[in-house]
């Protein structure tokens, strides 16, 4: 039997999963000052999402951990080089949120070309604003992803059923999964702007795409569609903070360069209430919700769940992120 920590919350029956496989489950956050002073020492396993900041530090202070479980797709939060060099697995839960983050992709980016948010926040306000709140359809504009992992192409799926062209941008996928997707590959991510007034990003937060959407980029977006409607430009980001230059964004919103912009994500979490895009019409945002629903939960604590399990048995799981793993 194993202890195992789960610090950000877990789906019941995933819970229960663990217990009956005879491990021994606590569910508690634990904070950040006992982490670094080895608040792990009775675990054999923790399992975390996105609160839970497992730095070098952190993993250092822990070494006897068998097993990190990230209940869901990101790891930014974890140290993989770190938990590689002491022996620990880290694993995820890739595919468990992957249709709750497209849902969630295109509520945002309806809600935007609608001015869903707007409408609403006028009424609220008592206020009949009709003629103000002209929108444009999907159809018949061009979308572009940056990334084309199975988020992306979730979404291109339900964007291509709405009338919408889709383009797509990632150097790591072959231009043979776009082709099997209707999608047309770019070799440049400056090709997506250029050429899109729709654009969702679905990328991991490296040093690469840190603040890969900026003010010059956005100023390359056309602001017309193909049949000639002058739909302006929208940007959504549904995947990891500090892609998007939050500042350049306001800029950019500011000037009218970008007409719409919507976040589920943000550089630092919680985004403060004073936040500058909080007050602006055009932007509307989530609070980091793309996994966020009950089928999503469910799937992702299972799959975790037998993850751990397998881990803790002393076999190499299928959602092993140490690319290097010598235990």
């Amino acid at each position: 039997m194993a202890r195992i920590a789960v610090t950000d919350g877990m789906a019941e029956d995933a819970v229960a999963m663990l217990e009956e496989a005879g491990h021994e489950v606590v569910t508690a956050h634990i904070p950040e000052s006992e982490l670094l002073s080895g608040g792990l020492s009775d675990f054999s396993a923790i399992i975390i999402r996105s609160a839970t900041k497992l730095t070098q530090e952190v993993i250092a202070a822990n070494s006897h951990l068998q097993v990190i479980g990230r209940a869901g797709v990101g790891v930014d939060n974890i140290d993989i080089s770190a938990a590689t060099n002491f022996g620990i697995m880290v694993v995820n839960a890739p595919r468990a949120s992957t249709n709750s983050v497209v849902e969630l992709t295109i509520a945002h980016l309806l809600a935007c070309v609608r001015k869903v948010s707007a409408s609403d926040r006028g009424l609220r306000a008592g206020k009949w604003e009709k003629k103000l709140m002209q929108g444009t359809e999907l159809n018949g504009k061009i979308l572009g992803l940056i990334g084309f992992g199975r988020i992306a192409q979730g979404v291109a799926s339900v964007a291509k059923g709405l009338g919408m062209r889709v383009m797509a941008y990632d150097p790591y996928v072959p231009a043979k999964i776009a082709r099997e997707h209707g999608v047309r590959l770019l070799s440049r991510v400056d090709d997506i702007f250029s050429n899109c007034t729709h654009i969702s990003i679905h990328c991991n937060l490296t040093e690469e795409t840190y603040h890969l959407v900026n003010s010059e980029r956005i100023a390359m977006m056309p602001g017309r569609s193909p049949n000639g409607i002058i739909c302006g430009n929208h940007i959504i980001n549904c995947a990891r903070g500090g892609i998007v230059d939050e500042e350049d964004a306001f800029s950019a919103l500011e000037s009218g360069n970008l007409s719409s912009l919507a976040l589920d994500v943000f550089e630092h979490e919680p985004v403060s209430p004073d936040h500058p895009l909080l007050a602006h019409h055009a932007f509307h945002g989530t609070p980091h919700i793309g996994a966020a629903t009950l089928e999503a939960q469910r799937r992702v604590g299972l799959d975790i769940a037998a993850e751990i399990i397998t881990a803790l048995e002393g076999r190499l799981p299928s959602n092993l992120l140490n690319s290097d793993f010598n235990k």
